[in-house]
């Protein structure tokens, strides 16, 4: 099981029951493709203000390309999915045994992402493996993170929200947050005058690290392969970088 990111949470919303198939013909026809979000998660999306979230954003494109417009339908909950009857979710994890209860449909996937360590510019941390019983880590609660590090005998502090750890970082109430650089990159972006630094992912922890992609809900094969191409030519020109550097964020490339 990996980590979520607070707006990443509606991307692990568990379906009640099954959903009808919405097919590309389908999608077509009627002119629009529906995309849940979270209303009140910047920098994923937001329902009023500008800007609106990289997943609106790149919602828009990826309706774009499919020939047809994009349709937000906002949830907060869990249970909410079904009845918002939406078609796609973003920055999905790709990865089956992630996805095993959503039963979401995974496109190729379009960056890689993780959790990373922020912490002030003046700290001596340099990674993971620098930890110890002296340096106190803020988590999620009930993420992996939190339990990995905890067996590292390494203090932690739970948050609710990414972004309180990362403003406890930059108050020094603690020495690090354990984030995903997405969160972390956009907190810089938005506190320019208390920029964190972002320690590179630790890739030998393979449950701290994942691609991410198009979650479909019961697409039809072509659907998928639609969808595939979608992200693979906004991949290619650049369009899906452009989106994500507007809030911060410098995207890795899948593996």
């Amino acid at each position: 099981m990996k980590a979520f990111a607070p707006a990443i949470v509606a991307a692990a919303i568990v379906l009640s029951g099954p959903a009808p198939a919405r097919t590309l013909d389908a999608i077509r026809s009627s002119g629009v493709i529906g995309l849940c979000a979270h209303p009140n998660s910047l920098p994923f999306a937001q329902k009023a203000g500008d800007p609106p979230g990289f997943q609106v954003e790149f919602g828009r494109v990826l309706a774009r390309e499919l020939g047809v417009s994009l349709r937000l339908d906002w949830i907060i909950t869990q249970y909410q999915m079904r009845s918002a009857g939406c078609d796609i979710l973003l920055d999905v994890i790709a990865d089956r045994e992630a996805q095993g209860e959503t039963r979401l449909r995974i496109s190729k996937p379009y960056y890689r992402t993780g959790v990373a360590l922020a912490v002030p510019s003046s700290s001596t941390l340099t990674s993971f493996g620098s930890l110890n019983e002296a340096t106190k880590v803020g988590v999620q609660v009930g993420s992996i993170a939190a339990m990995i590090i905890g067996q590292r005998r390494v203090p932690t502090s739970t948050f609710g929200f990414e972004n309180d750890s990362l403003e406890a970082v930059s108050n020094h109430e603690i020495d690090a947050a354990a984030v995903t650089p997405t969160s972390a990159s956009y907190f810089n972006l938005t506190h320019p005058d208390k920029a964190l630094r972002i320690l590179d992912r630790d890739e030998s922890v393979a449950d701290l690290n994942w691609n991410v992609a198009v979650g479909m809900i019961r697409p039809d094969d072509a659907l998928r392969e639609a969808i595939d191409g979608a992200v693979e030519r906004l991949r290619g020109d650049g369009t899906i970088d452009r989106i994500y550097g507007r809030y911060g964020i410098v995207l890795q490339a899948p593996r």
